[in-house]
C-alpha cells in the first residue's frame, strides 16, 4: 500500500471525528429490516395525513395529469396493500438482476477465480492507482445500466480486502462511483437521449426552433470532464475520510487477504486460460449486437445504434452472469475443485443460500418503495417544492444553485431520473431560459443534483443489497455504517460538481458540440454577462 493510500492513524481530523460520530449514532438505529418496516409505516401514516392533496404535472409523454395523495388506510388502500404484496416483492427492481448476476459471481468466487484475478491484478496495477481505478470503473459502469451495483460494488470490497484494506471502504468507493457519479461518463449512455427528449419538449414552449437542436450529446463535454472530477474527488474522500473513519480492518479466519500469497505458476496459467474463455464469451456478446439484424439489436426502435440497443440492455444481467460463470467453472475444473455437474449445482445453490438475508430485506423494501409510489407522496412533494422555488423569484446563478439543491432533495423521494425530469423540465427549463441560461445548462444542473444524493437516498433500490454486501465483512454494519461512509461522497460531489458547473458557466465553455451555456433571450441582444 502506498503512502498516499494509507489511512491517517496518528491524528484524526475533525471531519473524520464527525463522520465517526454519525456512524455511532446511525448504528444505534434498528436492524435494516426493522428500519424498512418503520419507514413503510411512516409512509402509510403520511398518506393518511396528506390525503387529497393534489398537484398538476406533465407525464413523460407530455400529457397533463393530476397527482393526488392516496390514503393507504382507506378501503381501496388496504385492499391494494394486501393484494399487491407479492407483486410488489416480485417487481422490486433489483431483485431479479441481483439474484441472476450473483449466480455467476458466486460460482466464480467459490471456485477461486475472482480471488486469483485480484492476486494477479495486485501484481500488475500500482497500489496508488487502485482506488482511483475503482471509482473510475464505477462511474463508467453507467454505460451498462445498473450492472455496476451488483458487480462492481462487491468486487470493490473483495479488492480492498485482498490488499488488507477495509473492504467497506472499497465497497463505498465503488458505490460512490456507480451511484454518485451516475450521470457522468466518457461516452453517451441510455440516459442522454431520454433526458434530451424531455428537455427538448420543455424548451419548445419558449422557442420551438431552438428546441429542435437539443440532442443526446448536448451535455457530453461537461460529462466527460465530470468523469475525471468524480474520480478525483471520490479517490480523495476514500483515502482521507472514509478509511480513517472506518479504522483498521481485522479479517476473520475466513476473510484472510487473498493477495497475501504469490500465485503459483500453475494457478497463474489456469487463471489466464479461464480469462481467455471470458474473452471468447465477450466476443460472442459483441457478435450479438455488432451488425444490423443481430439478435440483440432492434432496428424498429430507430436508426442509431444506441436506439437499437434495447434488447442488449434487457439481457445484460444474463450476459454478465455468463461472463463470470464460464471462466469460473473452467478455472474450477482446471484447479480440480469442480469434478462433475453436481459440483457446479452445489456452488450455484450456495451462492443463492448466501442471498437469503437479501431476499427477506427485498420483500420489505419492495413494499416500502411501492407504497411510496402508489400513494403519490413523492410526486406531490416534488412538484410542491418546484413551485416553491419558482415563487422565490431568483435569477441566474443563484437560481441555478437552488435548482441543483432542489433536484438533490427531490432525489431522496423520487427515484427515477426520467420521471423527475418529466415534471421538472416543463417548470425549470422555460424559467431559466427566460433568465438567460440555456436548456442544456439546466439539464446539466439537474443531472448534477440528481446524482449526488443517490448514495444516501432511502429509495435507492439497491440500498438493501449494498447493506448485505457490507455485512459480509462486518456483521455489525448497519445503515449508520453505510450512511457515514457515503455521506462524505455526497457532500463532496455536490459541492465540487456544482462549483465546476458554475466555472463552466463563468467561462462560457460549450457543454457539448456546439452547445452554449447561455440562451439568447432576444435575437437583438444575446446576454454577454451573467444575468
Amino acid at each position: 500500500m502506498s503512502d498516499s493510500e494509507q489511512p491517517a492513524s496518528v491524528k484524526t481530523s475533525l471531519l473524520v471525528r464527525i463522520f465517526s460520530r454519525v456512524a455511532d449514532l446511525g448504528n444505534r438505529l434498528p436492524d435494516p429490516l426493522t428500519l424498512f418496516v418503520l419507514l413503510t409505516l411512516i409512509v402509510i401514516a403520511l398518506s393518511v395525513i396528506f390525503q387529497g392533496v393534489s398537484v398538476e404535472m406533465l407525464q413523460r409523454d407530455g400529457s397533463p395529469a393530476t397527482k393526488t395523495v392516496n390514503s393507504l388506510l382507506g378501503v381501496e388502500g388496504i385492499r391494494w396493500m394486501l393484494t399487491s404484496a407479492v407483486r410488489n416483492f416480485i417487481n422490486f427492481a433489483p431483485l431479479g438482476p441481483v439474484l441472476v448476476v450473483m449466480i455467476g459471481i458466486g460460482v466464480a468466487e467459490r471456485c477461486g477465480y475472482i480471488a486469483m484475478g485480484l492476486r494477479v491484478l495486485v501484481k500488475l496495477v500500482p497500489p496508488s492507482l487502485l482506488t482511483a481505478t475503482l471509482v473510475f470503473g464505477g462511474v463508467m459502469s453507467s454505460m451498462a445500466a445498473d450492472a455496476g451495483y451488483v458487480v462492481l460494488t462487491p468486487l470493490g470490497a473483495v479488492l480492498f480486502a485482498g490488499l488488507g484494506r477495509h473492504p467497506i471502504a472499497g465497497l463505498a468507493a465503488a458505490f460512490a462511483g456507480v451511484s454518485g457519479g451516475f450521470s457522468a461518463n466518457l461516452i453517451i449512455t441510455g440516459l442522454d437521449p431520454l433526458l434530451a427528449s424531455l428537455t427538448q419538449q420543455a424548451a419548445a414552449s419558449i422557442n420551438p426552433v431552438y428546441a429542435e437542436g437539443i440532442n443526446p450529446m448536448s451535455n457530453w463535454y461537461f460529462m466527460v470532464a465530470s468523469t475525471f472530477l468524480i474520480t478525483a474527488v471520490g479517490t480523495l474522500v476514500t483515502t482521507k475520510i472514509v478509511e480513517p473513519t472506518l479504522g483498521p480492518w481485522k479479517a476473520e479466519k475466513d476473510q484472510e487477504a487473498a493477495a497475501a500469497e504469490e500465485p503459483s505458476p500453475s494457478e497463474t496459467r489456469n487463471f489466464f486460460i479461464a480469462l481467455a474463455s471470458s474473452l471468447l464469451v465477450l466476443m460472442l456478446i459483441i457478435a450479438l449486437v455488432a451488425f444490423p439484424g443481430a439478435p440483440l439489436r432492434d432496428a424498429s426502435k430507430g436508426s442509431s445504434l444506441l436506439a437499437q440497443m434495447g434488447p442488449f440492455f434487457d439481457s445484460l444481467e444474463v450476459l454478465i452472469t455468463a461472463l463470470f460463470l464460464v471462466p469460473g467453472v473452467l478455472f474450477g475444473i482446471l484447479q480440480k475443485q469442480i469434478r462433475n455437474d453436481k459440483d457446479i449445482a452445489t456452488l450455484a445453490a450456495a451462492s443463492m443460500s448466501a442471498m437469503g438475508a437479501y431476499v427477506v430485506l427485498a420483500f420489505v423494501a419492495g413494499q416500502f418503495v411501492a407504497y411510496f409510489n402508489h400513494s403519490n407522496l413523492g410526486s406531490v412533494s416534488a412538484v410542491k417544492g418546484a413551485v416553491f422555488l419558482q415563487e422565490l423569484g431568483l435569477k441566474g446563478i443563484p437560481l441555478l444553485i437552488m435548482f441543483i439543491m432542489l433536484s438533490s432533495l427531490m432525489n431522496l423521494f423520487v427515484g427515477s431520473a426520467s420521471a423527475k425530469w418529466a415534471f421538472m423540465a416543463p417548470i425549470f427549463v422555460p424559467m431559466l431560459m427566460i433568465s438567460g441560461l440555456s436548456p442544456e445548462l439546466v439539464q446539466a444542473g439537474y443531472r448534477v443534483g440528481d446524482s449526488v444524493t443517490n448514495i444516501i437516498s432511502p429509495l435507492m433500490p439497491y440500498l438493501p443489497i449494498i447493506i448485505i454486501f457490507a455485512q459480509k465483512y462486518d456483521k455489525e454494519a448497519g445503515l449508520g455504517t453505510l450512511l457515514s461512509s457515503m455521506l462524505p461522497y455526497s457532500i463532496a460531489f455536490g459541492i465540487c460538481w456544482t462549483i465546476m458547473l458554475i466555472i463552466w458557466l463563468l467561462f462560457d465553455w460549450p457543454l457539448g458540440p456546439g452547445v452554449e451555456a447561455f440562451y439568447n433571450v432576444t435575437e437583438a441582444a444575446a446576454p454577454s454577462a451573467l444575468p
